[in-house]
């Protein structure tokens, strides 16, 4: 009921997005039964408060090297900046404007981790991102295929991911990307909130899978430079994610690069028993990659989790 309810508040709220600007972003957050409405870009800023950090305009950014990419703003805090708790491991749910029109692309999740006790003032230009979550060409072709923005409109233009568990505790920034692809230069869509994190863990994020905004995609990057409509694309079946590997992936000398894999998820639920082929390689840590079309990495999980299988292209040690 709270998710249906979400649903009809956003497509009733879709009204109020001028003509001239039919694109959009990230209008509110929910964590638990917590309810967070976001920043109204084309409203003043005096007097809002939230948890997503101020940003200016539903249109895309389409350069990768572009000084607004880490947060779709010029990286501070509003003046009633807002941070919502929230425990590792816990969900946290994005809602765009619904319908959202761009089914062609990935979905991506960053999370960055702030200096002192709070985000609050600190601009997220100078932070280092580390990828928790991500899904690409998911079935089909690049051409007419099924993606991960697609998931995303199916399921009422929301997109639900979870912190991961072994996380250190505390002040985080938390950025939700979809990228769309229906066009060239391709077109990004960030939003980022704040976070207090607690219960968490002691794993770091290894330095192999931080990145910086601007700095983490390029304007030649294959994920970004692909052409849907093309003769090659008709057949074409997988798709590089652009980005880092994901957040506990083995480092890249031991394994093919993560983020060329068409999907995947650091937070995945997969329920579908573990890959029959014979374990082999190097342990892989929880939410690492340990199998999928083409793997060629480790399959053994440190215990005690399980190879679980997302689909055919993504297994994760969960």
């Amino acid at each position: 009921m709270f998710s249906k309810l979400i649903a009809l508040a956003l497509t009733a709220g879709l009204t109020a997005i001028p003509k001239a600007h039919a694109h959009g972003g990230v209008l509110s957050i929910a964590i638990g039964d917590t309810w967070y409405w976001g920043w109204q870009p084309y409203d003043s800023p005096d007097g809002q408060t939230s948890i997503i950090r101020p940003w200016s305009s539903y249109n895309p950014i389409t350069d990768a090297t572009d000084p607004t990419l880490s947060c779709n703003d010029d990286g501070t805090s509003s003046a009633l900046q807002l941070t919502a708790p929230i425990t590792a491991g816990e969900e946290i749910t994005a809602y765009w404007n619904n319908p959202w029109p761009h089914p062609y692309g990935p979905m991506l999740v960053y999370m960055a981790q702030c200096p002192g006790t709070t985000c609050t003032g600190v601009n997220s230009d100078t932070l280092e991102w580390f990828k928790i979550d991500q899904s690409g060409l998911i079935n089909g072709t690049v051409y007419d295929g099924f993606w991960g923005d697609g998931l995303m409109i199916a399921d009422n233009s929301s997109w639900t991911t979870t912190i991961p568990a072994t996380i250190p505790s505390g002040p985080y920034l938390i950025r939700f990307e979809t990228i769309a692809l229906h066009s060239l230069p391709a077109q990004f869509y960030p939003e980022c909130a704040q976070l207090d994190v607690t219960g968490g863990g002691s794993q770091a994020p290894a330095s192999y899978e931080l990145v910086t905004f601007p700095g983490a995609y390029s304007n030649t990057d294959p994920g970004l430079t692909i052409d849907i409509y093309s003769n090659a694309a008709q057949t074409e079946t997988t798709y590089p994610i652009p980005g880092p590997p994901l957040y506990g992936s083995p480092p890249p000398s031991s394994t093919s690069s993560v983020a060329s894999s068409s999907t995947g998820s650091a937070t995945g639920t997969g329920t579908s028993s573990a890959p029959s082929s014979t374990p082999t390689g190097p342990t892989v840590p929880e939410y690492g990659q340990c199998g999928g079309s083409g793997w060629t990495g480790g399959t053994v999980c440190a215990s005690p989790f399980t190879c679980q299988v997302v689909n055919d292209y993504y297994s994760q040690c969960l």
